[in-house]
């Protein structure tokens, strides 16, 4: 297992990023209603500034090579899990199956529910951005996005498409449904980027 809990040495000296309250708890959070999505029906369309446009099967994508991974959950709303186990498979290991076009410089993720959240490449290409259909060892609950979601351990979770079924590499930054509503584009939370 690959332990990423202390990725916040890259941005200071507290674990726990300013004005989060830890809890043991995984409240849910949502902007809707869960939708519903069968592993056995759920694909993920990967397009825009890519050599190849691909559509996987959940069978097709788990074959990338899945890891387990420990890291920490932060919420913009205030609180932080720490040592959630996640398994699936890396941003870099889809990155490197579709062979990203060199003029990609942004990422647009979209979801089941109409979602879409934006982060730069680079920051998806971290380590920890993970598709993720398990927690702590069991499938993921759909209220917290299964069958599968990404997470983003060094930006608030908002960042992490819930029920995710799109990714699409850009060539210039588009607002998701948070950042249109006044959200932070860069939600950093050891510099408490909540809002733009």
């Amino acid at each position: 297992m690959k332990d990423l809990t202390d990725l916040y040495r890259d941005h200071g000296d507290e674990r726990l990023p300013p004005g989060q309250r830890e809890t043991t708890a995984f409240p849910v959070l949502s902007k809707g209603e869960t939708p519903a999505v069968d592993r056995d029906e759920w694909s993920l369309a990967v397009s825009g500034a890519v050599e190849s446009s691909r559509t996987f099967s959940f069978e097709s994508f788990s074959e990338l090579g899945a890891e387990t991974q420990r890291q920490d959950f932060h919420c913009v709303t205030g609180w932080s899990r720490f040592d959630c186990t996640f398994t699936g498979i890396s941003f870099p290991t889809l990155a490197e199956a579709v062979d990203v076009s060199e003029e990609a410089t942004h990422v647009l993720f979209s979801a089941s529910d109409g979602y879409t959240t934006d982060l730069p490449l680079a920051d998806c290409m971290h380590e920890g951005v993970l598709f993720a259909w398990e927690f702590d060892g069991d499938p993921l609950p759909d209220p917290h996005g299964g069958p599968v979601r990404v997470v983003t351990p060094h930006k608030y979770a908002y960042k992490g498409a819930k029920w995710v079924d799109g990714v699409e590499f850009l060539t210039e930054p588009e607002l998701g449904f948070w950042e249109k509503r006044g959200y932070s584009e860069t939600a950093d939370p050891w510099r408490e980027e909540r809002y733009s």
